[in-house]
């Protein structure tokens, strides 16, 4: 059995900025980037095309929102900026390391996360209490440039972890995006439908059929 996990809310939880454009404006101006006076109206304004189903980084927008104010910043000092930025505290959500360990103890085990953040997803695993070394692929969209629920993004964890997508089981909380995995020709479970706590037993009922 191969199995994926969503990342946020669904293993972990992770706390978010209320403002993220003034969020990220602050961890510009304390590495030095001029920051021009309407920021928040720059980083809310549509700043790079995106096809459907793509991702693009995050540190892309803010490069481009500077810019269409004339401001020049160096492109990893604007990606430190924005990782720091959304790098909020993280809570491991109770059954997330037993489940985990189940799904690795039927086979191969990945995580499949939409998020524009370049590092954030390895950072909040790393300060999570699951051992990273659980998983034999970690999938960012970011990375991988597609987000759930494009079946593309199913089939980059899939070919990560090595299965062919009809294989993967994929494992997450938001039925819009990690229901979607059906559409890959994966098999998603919900938690709206089973628990974390439970999941061990779901696993074990999947691979006996």
């Amino acid at each position: 059995m191969v199995v994926s996990f969503d990342l946020f809310g669904t293993l972990v939880a992770v706390e978010r900025p209320d403002e993220p454009a003034d969020a990220v404006g602050r961890e510009l101006r304390e590495r030095g980037v001029a920051v021009p006076d309407d920021w928040v109206r720059a980083y809310r304004e549509p700043q790079v095309a995106v096809d459907p189903g793509r991702e693009t980084p995050l540190s892309d927008h803010v490069a481009a929102a500077l810019a269409s104010r004339d401001v020049d910043a160096d492109e990893a000092v604007v990606e430190a900026a924005v990782r720091a930025a959304f790098d909020g505290a993280v809570e491991t959500r109770e059954g997330a390391e037993a489940a985990v360990d189940a799904a690795a103890a039927h086979g191969t085990v990945g995580v499949l996360s939409n998020c524009s953040v370049t590092g954030l997803v390895e950072r909040a695993l790393d300060r999570s209490t699951i051992d990273p070394e659980r998983f034999d692929a970690v999938v960012a969209s970011v990375d991988s440039g597609w987000r759930k629920p494009d079946p593309r993004a199913f089939e980059a964890v899939a070919a990560a972890l090595e299965t062919p997508t009809e294989r993967l089981v994929h494992v997450g909380d938001d039925p819009a995006t990690d229901g979607a995995a059906s559409k890959a020709g994966a098999t998603p479970i919900l938690l709206s439908d089973v628990s974390l706590r439970d999941l061990p037993t779901e696993l074990e009922a999947i691979r006996s059929r």
